[in-house]
C-alpha cells in the first residue's frame, strides 16, 4: 500500500523519539529527534513560510518517514547520533573524518605493572594518560618511560611465572630490573611505577636536575659514553615536557572547539588541554546543509564526535553556544560517569578561557582556507569514493569493504589474505591472515572458498576480531570468484554484496561484475583508484605473508643443521630475529641471553655460522 503521509501524520504520539525522512529510492535523507515526536515531525509538512532552505528543498523528496519511540531525550539523543552514523543522510550535517586517539595505559592493578600504548580506554582498573592526537608522541613517552624508570615491557604473569626463563635482552641492557628473576621487590618497583606516573601528569623538573646531576658526574669521571646516553635523555625528556609547555592554569581536562565556516564546508578545530596542558590538536571536516545555524553545526558536530570518543573531559568550551546545552550536559555526564561528576559545556566571554576559544577559532580558519582544497580532496579521496562505488552497484555507500586474495607458487604454501578499509581508509588491524588447510595444489577457487568460510563461519559465531561484517565484498576477479563469495554466503544465510574486479588483456582493472553484469567505470573517477588501490593493497598483503613463511621455511631448513638445537631453540630463534642473517651477526652475549638457551647452545649456534663462514673464505 502507498504511504499516506497526512494519515500517518495524525498516527503520531506525543513522546520523545527519533524520526526518519526516506527519498525517492527509499534512502534515508534526514534524522532528527524529537521532544514530542507528533508536534516536530508535523511542522515539515505544514504551510508556514518560515520554513527553511533545506525543508523547502528535502520535504518535496519525501515519500514516507518512520519514527523510534524513546523514554527520554537523552535516549533519543544517543539514538539520533546512531542513526545518522549509519545512515550518513543528505540533509544532516556530517563529520566526514571520524578519528580515534590513542591512551597511555599503566596496569597499575598488576603486582609489577606495566607501561602499555593503548588503543581505546577499557573499564579496567588500570590508569589511563591521554587520548594523545599524536600517535608517534605517545609511543615516544612510552619508550622514554620504560628508559626513565626501568619498568619492564615483557606480558609474563608476575610473580606466578618468576624464575621460570632466563632475563631477556631489556635487563642486559639496563633497561628493566628483571621482576621476572626476583631481582627487584615488588615495593621498590611500585615506587619506580608512581614515579612515571608522576611523570606522565607533568611532574618533569626533578627528573630533569637528576639527570643534570648524574650526567655531570659521568663527565667528571670521563664516563664520556654514558655523559652522551644522559646527554640524550635529557633532550627526550624536554622534547615531551614542551609538549605540555601552553596551560590553562586551571589543572582540569578540557577540550576547547571552535568553528569557522563558509558555505558547505566547516572545519571543527578541537584543543585538547589535559590537567591544565595543552597536549595536542586536531580538526575537523564538515558538510553542511543548506542554511544551518552555527549553533546547530556546533551541536550536530559535538553529538558525533562524543558518539565516538572515549574520554570524556569535564569543561567543554565552546566558540558557539548551542540551543540544547543542558540536554547535551546530561548526556555526557552519564556517557563519562554514570552521573557523579557533571559535565560543563561554556562559551567563555572574557578571560583566559576566551582567548583559548579564541586562539582555536583562528587556528579553524586558517585550516579553512589554507587547507580547504585538500580536506576536499581527501574526502573525495574516501568518502567521495565510496559513495561512488555505491551508485555503480545501486546500493548504498559500503561503510565497510573486505576484499580477499589467494597467494602460493605452483600450489606451495598456499595463503590468503583479507584486507578491510572503512569509509574508504585501510582498516590495518582489522586484517587477517590464512594459512590453507584443505586444499592440495594450486587451486585458488577452492582456497578462496576456505577462506570465506573459515571467515564468515566465525563471523556468525560473533568470534573476536570476526564479529564485524562488511557492507561489501570485492573479489580479485570476475564470474568466478563472485560466484565461490556468493555460494559460501547463501550456505551461511548471509546476504551482502559481491562484486568482482574485471581485468582486461593487460591485467588492468577495466569493470566491476556485479549481479551477473560487468559494469563499466570511469578509469579517472575517485570510486575506480580507491577499487584499484584495494586491489594492490590486497595483492601486497597476500605476497607478503607467503613470502615471510617462505622465508621462515628456509631458515627453519638452515637451523635443522645446528647441533644441540632443538625444536623449542629453533622456534626461539625464529621468533628473536627477522632472518638467517641476523642470527649469524649475534654474539655469544646476545644468542644466551634468549629464553631457554645456555652457554652450550649459544656457543653451538655461534661457532656453526662462523664456522661455516671460515669454511667458504
Amino acid at each position: 500500500m502507498a504511504f499516506d503521509i497526512q494519515e500517518e501524520l495524525k498516527k503520531l504520539p506525543q513522546k520523545p523519539g527519533v524520526y526518519i525522512m526516506h527519498g525517492l529510492q527509499d534512502e534515508v535523507m534526514y534524522v532528527g529527534k524529537a521532544v514530542k515526536l507528533r508536534n516536530r515531525v508535523r511542522q515539515y509538512f505544514s504551510n508556514s513560510r518560515n520554513k527553511r532552505l533545506k525543508i523547502y528543498s528535502m520535504v518535496p523528496q519525501v515519500t514516507r518517514f518512520e519514527y523510534i519511540v524513546t523514554d527520554s531525550e537523552v535516549e533519543a539523543l544517543v539514538l539520533e547520533c546512531n542513526l545518522i552514523k549509519e545512515y550518513r543522510p543528505k540533509y544532516n550535517t556530517m563529520l566526514m573524518d571520524d578519528k580515534a586517539y590513542p591512551f597511555i595505559q599503566v596496569t597499575v592493578q598488576e603486582h609489577f605493572p606495566r607501561v602499555l600504548y593503548a588503543h581505546r580506554m577499557k573499564k579496567d582498573k588500570s590508569q589511563y594518560f591521554g587520548p594523545y592526537p599524536d600517535a608517534a608522541a605517545a609511543k615516544e613517552t612510552i619508550d622514554l618511560v620504560r628508559k626513565l624508570y626501568h619498568l619492564r615491557n615483557c606480558s609474563k604473569k608476575l610473580p606466578e611465572d618468576q624464575g621460570k626463563e632466563r632475563p631477556c635482552l631489556y635487563y642486559h641492557i639496563h633497561q628493566c630490573k628483571a621482576p621476572c628473576q626476583g631481582w627487584i621487590s615488588e615495593e621498590e618497583y611500585r615506587k619506580q611505577v608512581n614515579d612515571a606516573i608522576a611523570f606522565l601528569n607533568g611532574k618533569t623538573e626533578d627528573v630533569l636536575q637528576e639527570l643534570k646531576a648524574k650526567m655531570q658526574e659521568a663527565a667528571d669521571a670521563l664516563n664520556f659514553e654514558e655523559a652522551a646516553s644522559l646527554r640524550d635523555l635529557i633532550g627526550a625528556v624536554k622534547k615531551v615536557s614542551e609538549r605540555q609547555k601552553i596551560t590553562s592554569g586551571s589543572g582540569e581536562d578540557q577540550d576547547v572547539i571552535a568553528l569557522a565556516a563558509d558555505g558547505e564546508d566547516a572545519i571543527a578545530q578541537v584543543f585538547f588541554v589535559r590537567d591544565g596542558k595543552l597536549i595536542g590538536r586536531d580538526h575537523f571536516y564538515l558538510k553542511i546543509a543548506n542554511e544551518e545555524s552555527r549553533s546547530e553545526v556546533m551541536e550536530s558536530f559535538l553529538q558525533q564526535f562524543y558518539s565516538g570518543t572515549p574520554f570524556i573531559p569535564h569543561e567543554i568550551m565552546l566558540s558557539d553556544d548551542i540551543a540544547e546545552r543542558e540536554l547535551l550536559e546530561q548526556w555526557l555526564t552519564g556517557k563519562k560517569n554514570a552521573g557523579s561528576t557533571k559535565v560543563r559545556i561554556l562559551v567563555p566571554q572574557k578571560g583566559k578561557k576566551e582567548k583559548l576559544v579564541d586562539l582555536a577559532k583562528r587556528n579553524a580558519q586558517i585550516i579553512l582556507t589554507q587547507d580547504r582544497e585538500r580536506i576536499k580532496k581527501d574526502v573525495a579521496k574516501t568518502i567521495g569514493a565510496v559513495n561512488e562505488i555505491g551508485q555503480w552497484l545501486g546500493i548504498e555507500p559500503p561503510d565497510r569493504i573486505e576484499s580477499y586474495d589467494i597467494s602460493n607458487i605452483s600450489g606451495y604454501q598456499s595463503v590468503g589474505s583479507m584486507v578491510v578499509y572503512e569509509q574508504g581508509k585501510p582498516k590495518k588491524a582489522d586484517y587477517r591472515k590464512f594459512r590453507i588447510k584443505s586444499v592440495e595444489g594450486p587451486n585458488d577457487y577452492a582456497s578462496m572458498e576456505e577462506v570465506l568460510t573459515r571467515r564468515f563461519r566465525r563471523g556468525v559465531q560473533a568470534d573476536s576480531g570476526f564479529e564485524k561484517l562488511p557492507d561489501l565484498l570485492l573479489m580479485d576477479g570476475g564470474r568466478g570468484q563472485v560466484n565461490i563469495a556468493l555460494s559460501v554466503l547463501e550456505k551461511m544465510n548471509l546476504s551482502i554484496p559481491v562484486a568482482g574486479m574485471v581485468k582486461d588483456d593487460r591485467h588492468r582493472t577495466r569493470g566491476i561484475y556485479f549481479n551477473n553484469v560487468e559494469i563499466p567505470i570511469d578509469t579517472d573517477s575517485e570510486g575506480f583508484h580507491l577499487v584499484t588501490r584495494i586491489q594492490d593493497e590486497t595483492h601486497r598483503f597476500a605476497i607478503e605473508y607467503h613470502r615471510m613463511l617462505r622465508s621462515r621455511e628456509q631458515v627453519h631448513s638452515i637451523l635443522d643443521d645446528i647441533p644441540d638445537i632443538g625444536e623449542k631453540r629453533r622456534r626461539e630463534l625464529m621468533r628473536s630475529f627477522p632472518d638467517i642473517e641476523a642470527i649469524r651477526r649475534a654474539d655469544i652475549e646476545k644468542l644466551r641471553s634468549l629464553p631457554g638457551m645456555n652457554e652450550k647452545a649459544a656457543k653451538s649456534v655461534y661457532d656453526f655460522f662462523h664456522k661455516k663462514a671460515e669454511q667458504l673464505s
